[in-house]
């Protein structure tokens, strides 16, 4: 491969006066911004411009559409949302009160067979008012016939003298 020489050069210290010699190339500053170049604004044309605009074009007022807000619907479902997520967690919450009449007959013979009591069958008898007692309170539609046979035949001696006849 042949080598070849850059044949653009540059005389020596050209740069050097570069500034001074372009200067002295350019005219003068007055002559630059001279008064004479034809181009004049009339008196008040900046403030009449905008009115004389307005009166050429022929203006007319726009169709003013409004936008629906919705952000009141966006609001009011969220106050439902927030009410009835905050029932639905109040309710889950809640345990049905229990009463005496939920408990079965077997839990309260068992509690009192499991736990003694320094109650005698007396002392409960006068805490409970009787007056307001019937006698379906007491019997409570357990009563059947063979519970009563069973009852009469364990605890009363004498068997016999209950069987009447119908003329007696």
């Amino acid at each position: 491969m042949k080598k070849t020489e850059n044949s653009f050069k540059v005389p020596e210290g050209y740069f050097d006066n570069f500034t001074a010699k372009l200067f002295d190339n350019l005219p003068e500053e007055e002559t630059i911004t001279s008064n004479n170049e034809g181009f004049k604004v009339p008196e008040g044309y900046f403030e009449k411009f905008n009115k004389e605009l307005e009166d050429r074009l022929d203006v007319k007022e726009p169709k003013v559409i409004t936008l629906k807000s919705y952000k009141k619907y966006y609001y009011a479902a969220a106050s439902i949302a927030a009410a009835v997520t905050i029932a639905i967690g109040l309710n889950l919450n809640k345990t049905p009160e229990l009463s005496f009449d939920d408990l079965a007959d077997a839990d309260i013979e068992s509690y009192f067979d499991s736990n003694e009591s320094s109650l005698s069958s007396y002392d409960i008898a006068e805490v409970i008012p009787v007056g307001e007692l019937e006698i379906y309170d007491v019997i409570d539609n357990h009563l059947s016939n063979e519970n009563v046979m069973d009852y009469l035949e364990n605890n009363i001696d004498d068997f016999d003298e209950f069987n009447l006849d119908n003329n007696e």
